[in-house]
């Protein structure tokens, strides 16, 4: 009789940085054994609800939400959510049988991964930023693994739980963005593509999915100082899809024909691929792209996210020499001072290129499925 296939949970999400992980490691599982079996456990009107199963997999939702930093009637009822969220857990793990239990952080890691050690499943949690969310921090001494994205966090987690994998991605953006040293006649078709010059070198600014609003207006303040023409490069930037129409129109009164406003870039292959410069939002998931394609990188991080996490992720790049870090309260005066001096200095911009790169883990998601796989091994 042939071995059954191996059955694994994985929980979490909430957002991106937390969703694009778990099914990049789901994919690395699956092609270690096809016959792999994975179910998804997520929080209840999150977005992992949505998107994975958009991505082929089962998942169930557990009710349990986020504390408010703030006095409010609706932590009154998070005990209760959490209590229900722990039966539903282990009815599931009663259900399902698991080999194994994954948490990727969010909400519903914590119930799932609970439930999974009290009946001493092997668990093993994927920590994406240099600075550990709350449901993690409280999983720590429970699990028996924990794979980190960033180096450093023997404070949260006991040193002998660690492996330093990076951050997973999925395999077609590893196979999009991993390539070799762009070669000029594809950044002239990636310029092409979004309609920009060929031969003028192109600052990509990246707020994310929804935008940024400091970075939206330190591009406004660089292009309103002037034609841009003048300053020698032009302008590919994401202002995200709430601040689309505000900005389309600001740009097109603007009238810069080096200044190409998209609410959203769905190629970001080819916007990599035509950029210069990148100026980004310092997620932790956009830093193991940024990694991979190798660009002079300006991370600029987010002040609004918790534990201010997004500057221990940057402050990580910039400590190995791979990018230069803007606060938020600076981006709109220096964005200009800063690209214009990276494009006046090659040689700096060759040397944190390299040290970009040598932060990359493209291997991250099979390095993950391997110390799963450990978990089983006698």
């Amino acid at each position: 009789m042939s071995e059954e296939p191996l059955r694994v949970l994985i929980s979490g999400g909430g957002t991106g940085g937390h969703i694009h992980p778990a099914i990049a490691i789901a994919e690395s599982l699956i092609a270690h054994d096809p016959d792999t079996v994975i179910e998804f456990v997520g929080a209840r009107k999150r977005m992992e609800m949505e998107r994975i199963p958009k991505a082929g997999y089962a998942i169930t939702g557990l009710p349990i939400t986020g504390i408010d930093r703030r006095l409010s009637l609706r932590n009154l009822a998070f005990p209760f959510r959490l209590l229900r969220s722990l039966l539903i857990a282990r009815r599931i793990i009663r259900r399902f049988r698991p080999d194994v239990a994954i948490g990727v952080g969010g909400f519903a890691s914590g119930p799932l991964l609970w439930a999974a050690s009290q009946a001493r499943i092997p668990t093993l949690i994927q920590e994406q930023n240099g600075f550990p969310g709350i449901t993690n921090r409280l999983l720590a001494q429970r699990v028996d693994k924990v794979c980190a994205g960033f180096p450093g966090l023997s404070r949260w987690f006991p040193a002998e739980k660690i492996t330093e994998t990076g951050n997973p991605l999925r395999h077609s953006i590893v196979e999009r963005l991993g390539g070799a040293q762009s070669a000029p006649s594809s950044v002239t078709d990636a310029r092409s593509h979004f309609g920009l010059k060929a031969d003028k070198p192109v600052l990509l600014v990246l707020g994310g999915s929804l935008g940024a609003a400091s970075m939206n207006a330190a591009v406004r303040q660089l292009a309103g100082q002037g034609p841009l023409a003048k300053k020698g490069f032009q302008i590919l930037w994401q202002c995200g899809s709430r601040y689309e129409a505000e900005h389309t129109a600001w740009a097109t009164q603007n009238g810069d024909e080096n200044l190409l406003v998209r609410g959203f870039i769905d190629r970001m292959d080819l916007a990599y691929e035509a950029a210069s410069i990148i100026a980004s939002r310092a997620g932790a998931m956009s830093i193991a792209e940024l990694a991979l394609v190798g660009k002079p990188t300006l991370l600029v991080p987010s002040p609004h996210v918790a534990e201010d996490h997004q500057t221990k992720n940057a402050r990580s790049v910039v400590d190995r020499h791979g990018a230069v870090m803007l606060t938020d309260d600076r981006v709109e005066r220096d964005l200009g001072k800063e690209v214009r001096a990276l494009l006046n200095d090659a040689e700096r911009c060759a040397a944190m290129s390299t040290a970009l790169r040598a932060t990359a883990r493209p291997e991250a998601a099979e390095a993950v499925a391997n110390e799963v796989l450990s978990l089983l091994r006698p």
